[in-house]
């Protein structure tokens, strides 16, 4: 039953930040890049509704722009890393020996350097952005996709459906990815909810650094980054950021949990 609810709450608040996103796609109050001397750190009105930022933009207008920077970085980190993790995850865990052997030790040597860290290196040698920090990110979480997938398929590959397949004579990628792929599903998409609350959370504190999206571009963590100056001056600017920030990783973390089986 906790489960249940959990599903349901995760789903109304990342729908609601879905919903940001989308309107943002189509609408915003003002321009976000509009400036306006006379709402330089405005706070909270009907004008604007989150107040406005240091060089008079509306932050509402930027939270809609942002939230749809912070979700596409997410999302294609997530596909990177859940697309290598599935590939390496599925070989190693279906074939075993010295395949496996070799693959996870490469795979277990990256897993003991957190993902952050790991991004940081490829930023280091990238340079900042939006593209290098999906990049950044997709490889950095290979290796924890990689290791679910692989004990799933090491669980599964000795079903009798398995078997059942192999008798007759189907092929090992059609076995892998028609009959065992479909039945670890709900810890698949478990994985990549929580593979959604993690990449938004390593945007947002790579973009505060500032080494992850840099400007024209504005992400929610980049919001926060310009906004720290004026915590006390202007405090609507960091907050209602951070509470979109925190709104996506709750709904994703519910979503996981009412997910898992």
């Amino acid at each position: 039953m906790k489960k249940k609810y959990n599903l349901i709450a995760g789903g109304i608040l990342t729908g609601f930040m879905l919903f940001l996103v989308i309107l943002g796609c189509f609408w915003t109050p003002y321009d976000p890049e509009q400036m306006d001397a006379g709402a330089k750190l405005a706070g909270v009105s009907l004008r604007h509704l989150c107040g406005g930022d240091q060089f008079g933009r509306d932050v509402f207008s930027r939270i809609l722009v942002g939230s749809r920077t912070t979700l596409l970085v997410a999302c294609l980190t997530v596909a990177i890393g859940a697309t290598g993790g599935l590939v390496l995850g599925a070989f190693t865990g279906y074939f075993g020996g010295w395949i496996d052997e070799l693959l996870m030790r490469i795979n277990d040597v990256l897993f003991a350097f957190p993902s952050i860290l790991l991004a940081l290196v490829v930023i280091s040698l990238l340079g900042g952005g939006k593209y290098q920090v999906v990049l950044a990110l997709g490889i950095a979480f290979i290796p924890s996709f990689a290791r679910i997938v692989r004990g799933e398929f090491i669980r599964c590959r000795s079903y009798d459906y398995v078997q059942s397949a192999r008798l007759m004579h189907a092929g090992s990628l059609r076995i892998m990815f028609v009959h065992i792929l479909p039945n670890i599903y709900p810890v698949l998409l478990s994985s990549i909810m929580i593979g959604f609350n993690n990449a938004v959370l390593a945007e947002a504190g790579m973009s505060f650094l500032g080494i992850g999206v840099q400007p024209p571009d504005s992400s929610l963590g980049r919001m926060l980054s310009e906004a720290q100056a004026y915590i006390f001056s202007a405090p609507a600017y960091a907050l209602f950021p951070g509470v979109a920030i925190i709104l996506l990783v709750l709904g994703f973390s519910l979503l996981a949990d009412g997910l898992k089986r």
